[in-house]
């Protein structure tokens, strides 16, 4: 098995043009395989390790949520107080969303609704014609992936318990699970073994070294610790059976044709058969294993998955290389077999499907922020 794991994998990261990946495989809540591949300094030819720290990208938003929930369970928080009862003023006095200065709808948004993404805000308002914060619809009707949203509830999750993200997910999750090379910002320790995140073309990108913790995607982990968290969370040893369940529980049915653009209105049944919907920071789904439950994480050089069910089985891959994604599905069908996962709606084109990158030339590189990075 573990010789057709590691030809499997050389396989498509050369196919694919990816870097260097991360994988590990769950089985009964344990990890069973952890393994690295290819390079995390291609320029130095130094190999990935599964004690490399990567961007975690948008994984951040599930380990948030779960944290949260973890304050959920000690009665520290109520995912259904209106968030401007927890404020104490109306959202659209604080800076960061004075955009959204008298929408009444403000006062409808809850930590449920931020986490499950019912928001009706953009992914992030970067995005926007305007650069500015608009409610699309009214909030917990309709969904749509928003990275503001997390970041909400980062602000009024640090509004009330006092303290940062860092130190909370340190306290909450870190620091109980032994996860010494994880942090929401980038520390001194790190420098010893770190990927660099490749583009399209085999570019070095550097590693991100975020000095502000941003919930929707500043986490920076290793493909262990990460995993750690996956087969602690499906023992049961992170949440409470009750809050694990309330947090994996489907909270809006998804009946979007296609995860991105988020605010797309194009329909489909095509995911009625497995019930793809969204729970409390992670898209739920019906697979032949059981419930499934699952986070992306996509930032420029950088492509992630993690892919767990109930049954505790599942898989964890980080690639370092923003051709990541084209060796998903193909990886998955080798390791799990049929799992009914909505490739397609989460926009994962095999490699050997993908039209031809533009020449190097005519390709026009966009400067984005940290934040805008950060969409899965």
């Amino acid at each position: 098995m573990p010789a057709q794991i590691d030809s499997t994998v050389n396989r498509l990261i050369q196919a694919a043009h990816v870097t260097g990946a991360g994988v590990a495989l769950f089985h009964r809540g344990k990890v069973v395989y952890l393994k690295t591949y290819g390079m995390r300094d291609a320029e130095k030819n130094l190999p990935l390790t599964p004690d490399s720290v990567m961007t975690a990208a948008s994984l951040t938003k599930s380990a948030f949520a779960t944290v949260v929930m973890r304050l959920v369970q000690r009665g520290a928080l109520d995912l259904d107080k209106p968030i401007e009862e927890y404020l104490g003023n109306p959202l659209g006095n604080f800076a960061p969303y004075s955009d959204l200065k008298g929408d009444p709808r403000t006062a409808k948004l809850t930590l449920r609704i931020l986490f499950d993404h019912t928001t009706g805000l953009a992914n992030f308002r970067g995005l926007e014609d305007d650069h500015k914060l608009h409610i699309h619809y009214n909030p917990g009707t309709h969904y749509g992936y928003s990275g503001e949203g997390i970041n909400l509830a980062q602000f009024v999750v640090e509004k009330v318990t006092g303290k940062s993200a860092t130190q909370l997910m340190q306290e909450e999750l870190y620091g109980p699970l032994k996860m010494s090379r994880t942090s929401m910002v980038w520390q001194p320790r790190f420098e010893s073994d770190f990927a660099n995140g490749y583009d399209e073309y085999g570019r070095s990108l550097g590693p991100e070294r975020r000095t502000s913790p941003n919930a929707a995607g500043s986490m920076l982990a290793t493909p262990r610790d990460y995993a750690t968290f996956l087969a602690a969370l499906m023992r049961g040893e992170v949440l409470s059976s009750a809050a694990r369940g309330r947090m994996l529980s489907p909270q809006i049915r998804i009946h979007s044709a296609h995860q991105f653009p988020s605010l797309n209105t194009d329909t489909t049944t095509a995911y009625d058969p497995i019930d793809l919907s969204y729970g409390i920071g992670w898209g739920l789904y019906k697979s032949p294993y059981g419930p499934g439950f699952f986070k992306e994480g996509h930032d420029e050089g950088w492509r992630n998955l993690a892919l767990c069910f109930l049954n505790g089985d599942g898989m964890l891959v980080m690639t370092n290389s923003s051709n990541g994604e084209g060796m998903f599905k193909p990886l998955v069908e080798a390791l799990l077999g049929e799992t009914a996962f909505p490739f397609d709606w989460d926009g994962y084109t095999p490699y050997d499907k993908l039209p031809p990158l533009p020449k190097l030339k005519e390709h026009k590189r966009v400067t984005l922020t940290a934040d805008q990075l950060t969409e899965l």
